[in-house]
């Protein structure tokens, strides 16, 4: 990606979010652009015109800390925007760039293997998912030939609106993650051709890219419709892998214990077991919501 343009487009994209009324400024005359103008920005982050419009060009590579602040302070930055908004003005502070072909260590692929009562899974800097344990494949689908990735399952999986039925807040949370591990390591392998295609083939792909919103994948909700199962509302967390050679994150999902999600999640993790592993359940138990899942 092209820093210098990645820094301008995201200064600008915040300034289009916020009104001269929001900050106390007058709306004088005509505007010809939404939000605030380069002069009223520079005004309230209490530098000049002519030194904000450089750094909007990507021509001010030593701004001062007390400067971003003031910058993103004026802008109401959050604290990952403001994170984002230092990588793009000091790309120093980027990841190390990604190998090609990083393999998730196998300590972690056992690790997979025995959280067999959640669903987790291990994400790459472009949102590959690299590895998964079988409650995982029980809730997504993934087969041990896949190479799946969660953009193109969000966006060009014809299903994928029937799987999530919350798909809008999805598909955002979905880009703005890629947007913020894409600053991190701008020539992850891939990276620039996943960008293309999905550009080419989602016109909701590409409107939520020219937003510029950037997200951490900390935690959070997210409701699924399973094909089998039903409905399931899950929380996950999720967890940088450090010592690996490149980004990678662990997510994990959990139920609320005694929900019905936790035990259709149960009835799937029974049902992922090996054929050697599996025992019967107690009549009244799980299989009671077999049952009544297979009605």
């Amino acid at each position: 990606m092209d820093v210098s343009n990645e820094l301008g487009e995201f200064l600008r994209t915040r300034r289009a979010r916020i009104t001269p009324e929001e900050v106390g400024l007058p709306r004088a005359g005509r505007r010809r652009v939404p939000g605030l103008r380069r002069d009223e920005l520079a005004r309230l982050a209490g530098v000049s015109v002519e030194y904000y419009t450089r750094l909007e060009q990507g021509r001010s590579p030593n701004v001062s800390e007390p400067v971003l602040d003031a910058i993103a302070n004026a802008l109401s930055l959050n604290e990952t925007e403001r994170e984002h908004l230092r990588i793009l003005v000091r790309p120093a502070r980027r990841a190390r760039p990604s190998p090609r072909g990083a393999r998730v260590r196998p300590a972690v692929r056992m690790m997979l293997d025995q959280m067999d009562r959640m669903p987790a899974f291990v994400f790459g800097p472009t949102l590959d998912v690299l590895a998964w344990n079988r409650l995982g494949d029980a809730i997504s689908g993934y087969s041990a030939t896949d190479r799946p990735n969660l953009c193109r399952t969000v966006f060009l999986d014809p299903g994928a609106r029937d799987f999530y039925p919350q798909w809008a807040c999805v598909a955002e949370d979905t880009v703005a993650v890629l947007r913020w591990m894409a600053t991190r390591d701008p020539g992850a392998p891939g990276l620039a051709t996943l960008i293309g295609e999905l550009s080419l083939h989602s016109q909701e792909f590409r409107d939520l890219w020219a937003k510029h919103d950037v997200k951490e994948k900390t935690a959070g909700a997210k409701r699924m419709n399973h094909p089998i199962a039903g409905e399931l509302d899950l929380f996950y967390e999720s967890f940088p892998l450090p010592g690996q050679a490149t980004d990678m994150v662990l997510v994990t999902y959990v139920a609320e214990p005694g929900s019905p999600t936790a035990e259709k999640l149960s009835l799937l993790a029974s049902w992922s077991q090996p054929e050697h592993e599996r025992v019967a359940p107690e009549r009244g138990g799980v299989t009671g919501s077999a049952d009544r899942l297979e009605d």
